[in-house]
């Protein structure tokens, strides 16, 4: 059994391979790591693929093609240790036998957690406050406006994996939820056992005190948070993105909060990183994080665990509980289909 590991050894191997995940791999055969201190080429990982059983893949590799696995007879099992793999795995493998896991359900639980804290730390000013004190206010003013996430009405637009993990999150806070999606039935909704239900995107925008977005990046989605839904949202409202810049018309938010209106808090961006003319660089009602939803650095290894789990169930011939199959690949955020500009 051979496996080929792509991630090459430095700082993010190792926040993702702890010596138990290494030493867990190895003992499943023989494993080829990625001992340069950057990506393999194109050319380089093809060769390495045409023996392999197995290969794990990471952030940054090159994406693997049809080409490059013509000949890799033996090649079963691409398990990506992230995210979303449309943007590392070409349609057509799936075509060919080789099926593939990833480690997204870790990634979901993990950014899931940051809409509650962006939004809590949002609701509650806590970054005004904590400027405050280490700058030159001595207290709080007499009346102040903080907010909290109890009982408020939440809108969730897309409703995958990690909008299903999401809502778990928000039993505690005994929030109304809406959602909005093609995917999932009223049914599927009910077994939750909270106050949930389907809405419209109209809907959601123009009553929810928090928009909370996780459409993936398709064409059809491009900027489909428009000027006119923006607009259309309530007083104090708070508009969440952990999902992709690029399906928030980015300009459009901009000018909205500049009215001071409405209240955001955005991990990811149409461009990435922000760039610094950005004007939601000089907005106060705007919470801005550098795009690390997920996973926190504390369960990047839990990805691998998870991933390796899958490994070990391949060779069990047991279910892949992280197994992409082609169709729900199409669904993923493939930056690669999307305008120059719309990548992050």
């Amino acid at each position: 059994m051979k496996i080929v590991v792509t991630i090459p050894k430095g700082y993010v191997f190792d926040t993702f391979f702890p010596p138990s995940q290494i030493e867990r791999l190895e003992k499943l055969g023989e494993v080829i790591w990625n001992e340069a201190e950057r990506q393999y080429t194109r050319d380089e990982l093809k060769e390495l693929l045409q023996d392999a059983d197995i290969c794990v893949t990471g952030w940054g590799c090159p994406r693997i093609e049809k080409d490059m696995v013509r000949d890799a007879k033996q090649l079963k099992l691409i398990a990506h240790d992230a995210g979303t793999v449309s943007p590392y795995i070409a349609p057509e493998i799936y075509d060919m036998g080789i099926r593939v896991c990833t480690g997204n359900r870790m990634f979901a639980e993990s950014v899931a957690e940051s809409v509650i804290a962006y939004a809590l730390a949002s609701l509650r000013k806590i970054p005004k406050y904590n400027a405050d004190l280490h700058g030159d206010v001595l207290w709080r003013e007499d009346q102040f406006h903080n907010s909290g996430l109890l009982e408020k009405k939440v809108g969730i637009i897309s409703f995958g994996m990690i909008a299903q993990e999401l809502v778990k999150l928000l039993r505690p806070f005994r929030c109304k939820i809406l959602v909005e999606s093609d995917f999932v039935t009223q049914e599927k909704l009910d077994e939750y056992k909270m106050d949930i239900r389907k809405a419209t995107m109209e809907e959601i925008f123009q009553t929810c005190d928090i928009v909370s977005i996780h459409s993936t990046l398709i064409p059809e989605n491009y900027h489909s948070i428009n000027r006119r839904l923006l607009s259309s949202m309530k007083e104090g409202a708070l508009l969440v993105n952990t999902a992709r810049g690029a399906i928030i018309d980015e300009a459009a938010l901009a000018e909205v909060l500049a009215k001071g209106k409405i209240r955001a808090a955005l991990d990811v961006f149409e461009k990435e990183p922000l760039p610094m003319e950005s004007p939601l660089r000089k907005l106060s009602n705007v919470l801005l994080i550098p795009h690390m939803g997920g996973p926190t650095i504390d369960r990047r290894m839990a990805v691998t665990r998870y991933v390796i789990d899958d490994i070990e169930h391949f060779l069990k011939g047991e279910k892949l509980l992280g197994e992409v199959d082609k169709r729900y690949a199409g669904f993923m955020t493939d930056p690669s289909k999307m305008p120059d500009g719309a990548k992050s």
